[in-house]
């Protein structure tokens, strides 16, 4: 059965433990509706094959199938995002959030995909871009959140926010939250932060342990350029889906914005983002 996708890069997650059987299952799957298949060098180590490193992946493939946890398809959106590479997630993780076809019936739903019956959501992509006190520059993407944290050692932060040059609050705080509505369910959501629907243009500005209770979550729009300036923070760092980590020094600013490329997800038959808050927020369950 060909497959309205034709060239699949499988994507593995980094620890191979549990990876081995659903990564057989999917390779039988692909080969059933008659797909090229790259794999990514976890998936490929699974084999004890050789594989291809995402950047190169990337150039290769028209659809991404992630076999992992959120973690998992974080890392990969950060190298095929800029691609225009659509992804799907098979869950071997815990909650889901994004990987959200249960490796139980991945062979069902993965396979109603493959056949063209499918749905396409694109999510907001945020791109940040960190500027030392000496001019050098340091970019990075993030799908949920650009997180300006506290060191090792504890103490607080202190940051000037401005949203589109004008000046919003200085913090004293753990950290500061900059996320997307996809980001809104994660560390935004433990620090006090609402659940933006994806649909939502939107980005949600969170304290973290605010030192003035009065410090509450904001909601901007989408366009809205964000700029933290640290002032203090012994071991502050720039966090990036907690993927990837910048240090950062006093007079280090972390201008944000949203990305021109969004995130294409791909969701089989089915899929509805409430019924999906239900079961990963267990509401109305009992715990």
């Amino acid at each position: 059965m060909k497959s309205s996708f034709t060239r699949i890069g499988v994507v593995g997650k980094a620890d191979p433990q549990g990876l081995l059987a659903p990564l057989r299952r999917l390779l039988d799957l692909l080969v059933e509706h008659e797909c090229t298949v790259v794999l990514d060098e976890c998936a490929a180590a699974a084999l004890g094959e050789p594989g291809v490193p995402l950047a190169q992946l990337a150039t290769q493939v028209d659809l991404g199938v992630i076999l992992g946890g959120d973690g998992t398809l974080l890392n990969a959106t950060r190298i095929l995002a800029p691609h225009g590479v659509p992804l799907v997630g098979i869950n071997l993780g815990q909650l889901g959030f994004l990987t959200d076809i249960p490796a139980q019936t991945l062979e069902q739903k993965l396979g109603q995909v493959l056949s063209g019956h499918h749905t396409v959501e694109d999510r907001t992509l945020l791109e940040a871009c960190l500027t030392r006190s000496d001019g050098t520059s340091e970019n990075s993407l993030a799908l949920n959140d650009v997180v300006l944290s506290k060191g090792a050692r504890g103490s607080m932060i202190e940051v000037e926010v401005f949203v589109d040059d004008g000046f919003v609050y200085n913090l004293r705080a753990d950290g500061l939250i900059l996320a997307t509505p996809t980001g809104s369910t994660a560390y935004a959501l433990s620090s006090g932060g609402p659940i933006v629907h994806p649909e939502l243009q939107a980005m949600v500005l969170t304290p973290i342990c605010p030192h003035t209770l009065s410090n509450r979550p904001v909601v901007l729009k989408q366009t809205a350029r964000v700029e933290m300036v640290l002032h203090k923070g012994d071991g502050a760092y720039a966090s990036f889906d907690v993927q990837h980590q910048i240090p950062m020094l006093p007079g280090d600013r972390l201008s944000v914005t949203c990305a021109s490329r969004c995130v294409r997800l791909i969701h089989p038959p089915g899929y509805d983002y409430f019924a999906m808050l239900r079961e990963k927020l267990r509401w109305g369950t009992r715990f």
